[in-house]
């Protein structure tokens, strides 16, 4: 492997560049199976004259523990797409589904076979496959990708009860997101692209204050509690997704404060699975070399403990990836140019104009995460689905 470092003004990075092919490879996946043994034949659609879609609909899956910023995720998603996503209207105010010009976002927790009281009795968290029925889930993800309207139940999140069923027709772009989009292998196969948000528990902790304290009023012991109940079940059930994800983005405290105890500052990972179809990883500088990269000073303002930047090729659960990595936080909202800068070090991020990204995080400014790699990733990612929608909806038009 050869390797070269390169410095100019204040700017440094390394790069180490293999003296091999880089090889792709074939994606396999396995998954785990639940069957309910519910009666399908009793499952709840539109179709036949109703409503359908004849063009088809893309479906993407976003997996993560609670509290892990699927919403913030959601929300940069479909502004990347165009138009504000909202509840259905006229529909349930509790409703957990967000409708825009092309996307329709539904929340998995809506598949709970189990209101609050039930999982109670039975002594089962959300995240036990017992609580959740994924023959309905499988059923009517898998309508909604043939363009076949159907009508969704709604898990109340103020009453823990399940309400009464909501109408959901066929979108162009389907996104499921909860706990288990990629548990059930039916489901899983149904997706054409997956996402899981890895929070690491330091940082969860940390989010988990913030909102539960600050914004519920709950106390720091019954927090720690619930996060120590779950945990056995994440590390069985959730967790385990992460194996079979196309884009890991992975979230850790800083490496450049020594023993960092707030938090604060963040470290993340865009993990990109290599092979997938329509979709090329994101690159810095080099495709497929090793890079460490320092940002100029003179041209990005940061403050104390600075910004690094990382790429390169690795191995990551069984599978060949590319892994783009940022640590450190920007200052740049009154200074455009600035994150510009680094939009123009990256390759691959299908923009359909310069500066795109830093168009989308002004647009984003107010989000959590909209300061560190959390936001600019997300977006990224948000970029790529787009083109993948596009590549996929252009093969289905020949």
């Amino acid at each position: 492997m050869a390797v070269s470092t390169v410095q100019t003004l204040n700017t440094s990075f390394s790069i180490s560049t293999p003296t091999k092919t880089h090889i792709r490879f074939n994606k396999k996946q396995a998954f785990f199976f639940i069957n309910s043994g519910r009666n399908t034949s009793s499952l709840r659609f539109r179709g036949g004259n109703s409503i359908t879609c004849s063009g088809g609909t893309i479906v993407i899956g976003l997996a993560a523990d609670s509290g892990c910023g699927k919403s913030t995720f959601m929300r940069r998603l479909t502004s990347v797409f165009g138009g504000a996503a909202s509840p259905p209207k006229g529909g349930n105010p509790d409703s957990n589904t967000l409708i825009s010009d092309t996307t329709t976002v539904i929340c998995l927790d809506d598949y709970h076979s189990l209101d609050r009281n039930g999982r109670k009795e039975k002594g089962v968290t959300a995240l036990d496959p017992r609580a959740n029925d994924f023959d309905l889930m499988y059923h009517q993800v898998k309508a909604l990708k043939d363009g076949v309207a159907v009508e969704k139940p709604i898990y109340n999140h103020v009453s823990g009860l399940l309400d009464p069923p909501e109408l959901i027709k066929p979108p162009k772009i389907l996104v499921i997101e909860g706990l288990h989009p990629m548990f059930d292998q039916r489901v899983s196969e149904l997706l054409d692209f997956s996402n899981y948000l890895d929070i690491s528990n330091e940082v969860k902790l940390a989010w988990k204050l913030q909102r539960e304290m600050a914004e519920r009023g709950h106390s720091l012991e019954s927090i720690k509690a619930s996060i120590e109940a779950r945990k056995p079940d994440f590390e069985a059930y959730i967790d385990p997704q992460k194996q079979y994800a196309d884009v890991v983005i992975e979230v850790w405290p800083t490496q450049l404060i020594p023993d960092d105890t707030e938090g604060k500052v963040l470290k993340v990972k865009l993990i990109m699975k290599e092979g997938v179809k329509c979709f090329n990883p994101v690159y810095l500088f080099d495709e497929g070399s090793t890079i460490s990269w320092i940002p100029c000073r003179r041209k990005l303002t940061y403050s104390y403990p600075g910004i690094k930047f990382a790429y390169g090729p690795d191995a990551y659960l069984g599978h060949e990836v590319s892994i783009m990595e940022m640590d450190g936080q920007f200052c740049w909202f009154d200074k455009v140019d600035e994150l510009i800068y680094v939009e123009s070090h990256l390759s691959n991020i299908s923009t359909k104009f310069y500066g795109e990204i830093t168009q989308q995080m002004l647009k984003q400014s107010n989000f959590p995460g909209s300061n560190n790699g959390t936001g600019f990733f997300q977006t990224i990612v948000g970029l790529k689905i787009r083109e993948l929608f596009e590549k996929i909806s252009a093969a289905k038009a020949l």
